[in-house]
């Protein structure tokens, strides 16, 4: 596997700027792959690998950088939990482990930057990169579940939304008096239709 500062390199390029974020992303990539004894320049490694990351902060680009798990490829799953925790799991033996990024990490940083009077965000960007991983993250082997609708590959099965027309894959849709409909058609959707959809 590529050293930590190769892939602190190649997260901070794809994601556009250095941080504490890329470098707590990184870290816990290879503490993840670590525990499962993977290694994602491997290619038969990485086709076995599933990750949740669960905040849409930088620490997600540096773990996707890392690992090569993508959301177009279903290999990257994004879960809205506001944390900054990430589950890696390996698919052909099911072992899936959660890293956590302590909150009490934050209150160590003066103990690694030897004095010197920085601001908060370069003293933490330069406290994660030496910290031990015990003081920075919590390791917790997990069970996580895929149904087969979130596995990677071509979709089990597409409906269409009876009041919008849009198809749906993989079992997104919902039954709401008795109409086969999309979430966004069920009142789940985050945007507004400013006009009238194809089928009404």
């Amino acid at each position: 596997m590529r050293s930590f500062d190769e892939l602190l390199a190649e997260a901070v390029a794809a994601h556009g700027h250095m941080c504490a974020g890329q470098v707590i992303g990184v870290r816990m990539a290879l503490r993840g792959l670590r525990e499962l004894a993977l290694d994602p320049d491997v290619r038969a490694d990485r086709k076995r690998l599933i990750v949740y990351v669960e905040i849409d902060r930088c620490a997600a680009d540096a773990i996707a950088s890392v690992t090569g798990c993508r959301l177009g490829r279903r290999t990257l799953k994004y879960v809205d939990y506001g944390k900054v925790a990430a589950t890696f799991v390996d698919v052909e033996t099911g072992r899936a482990v959660r890293v956590l990024a302590r909150d009490e990490a934050r209150e160590l940083v003066d103990d690694y930057i030897n004095g010197v009077d920085l601001p908060k965000y370069e003293a933490q960007l330069q406290a994660y990169q030496m910290m031990p991983e015990d003081d920075l993250f919590v390791v917790m082997p997990v069970r996580v579940e895929i149904p087969i609708e979130d596995r990677p590959g071509r979709p089990v099965r597409r409906v269409t939304c009876a009041a919008c027309g849009e198809g749906v894959n993989d079992g997104r849709e919902m039954i709401v008096d008795g109409r086969t409909v999309c979430r966004a058609c069920a009142g789940e959707s985050y945007y507004r239709r400013l006009h009238a959809s194809r089928v009404e």
